[in-house]
């Protein structure tokens, strides 16, 4: 099977609503009859469960995309405490080594045709002193997908999130959640956000829906380019026979 392509689904802040757009999209992305799977490189903040340290969020994509993957590839870096994961990580006396993501993720991407990856906090979150969250998915490429969770100050938030991705990757599109209770004047604050992105939006997610809810709220037609699989590879004009 072709390597899988990859959307990285980030947003303006914590609870902004990450896991529900990307188990949503996974959803809607099984509903269209691909093969897809969570994956949340790095997660900060466990909970003991009888298979042992486990993350929410983790946890939800590993449902929303049905499959039987184990916990360690779904989530290969998992942090004990909720804090920013170079903090979690200092505080546990260890590393967030990117080789580790890579190899989950390759290993992932070999079985399936898409993969939602999603991020900790926002897009800027430092992983360590010299790398962040957004850089290491830059250099990697991946489409990403910004989340805007809907109340007071989303705007600054949200124009400074993409200003900031299409820096150095390509914004995909862009998620409206709508967070109780309801701002006043979302519909205005969503189409000021509309006519400023160039990135097209890919849905508004209800108050109070879950994931499956969220899934048939978003049109995935605007991302038909990055969900085709890539092309073969060109012939080797020195290897043809002539």
């Amino acid at each position: 099977m072709t390597a899988a392509r990859t959307l990285f689904v980030t947003a303006t802040d914590t609870g902004a609503g990450k896991t529900l757009a990307a188990c949503g999209l996974l959803h809607a992305l099984r509903a269209r009859g691909l093969r897809a799977c969570g994956f949340k490189p790095v997660a900060a903040g466990g909970m003991e469960t009888p298979e042992g340290l486990r993350n929410e969020d983790a946890l939800a994509l590993q449902e929303a995309g049905g499959t039987d993957e184990p916990y360690s590839l779904i989530n290969p870096c998992l942090l004990r405490e909720p804090a920013a994961p170079h903090l979690a990580a200092g505080m546990e006396g260890r590393r967030i080594r990117m080789a580790d993501l890579d190899v989950a993720h390759r290993e992932l991407a070999s079985r399936y045709e898409t993969l939602v990856a999603e991020g900790a906090g926002g897009w800027q979150v430092p992983l360590d002193e010299v790398w962040t969250l957004g850089s290491w998915v830059a250099e990697r490429e991946w489409p990403v997908i910004l989340v805007v969770g809907m109340r007071l100050g989303c705007l600054n938030h949200a124009l400074l999130s993409a200003e900031s991705i299409t820096r150095r990757a390509k914004l995909a599109g862009w998620i409206a959640n709508v967070l109780p209770p309801q701002m006043p004047l979302l519909e205005g604050n969503i189409e000021t956000l509309r006519r400023r992105f160039a990135a097209p939006l890919l849905g508004i997610i209800p108050a109070g829906a879950d994931a499956r809810a969220a899934g048939r709220a978003l049109d995935l037609a605007p991302l038909g380019r990055f969900l085709d699989p890539p092309p073969p590879p060109e012939p080797d004009e020195e290897g043809e026979e002539g």
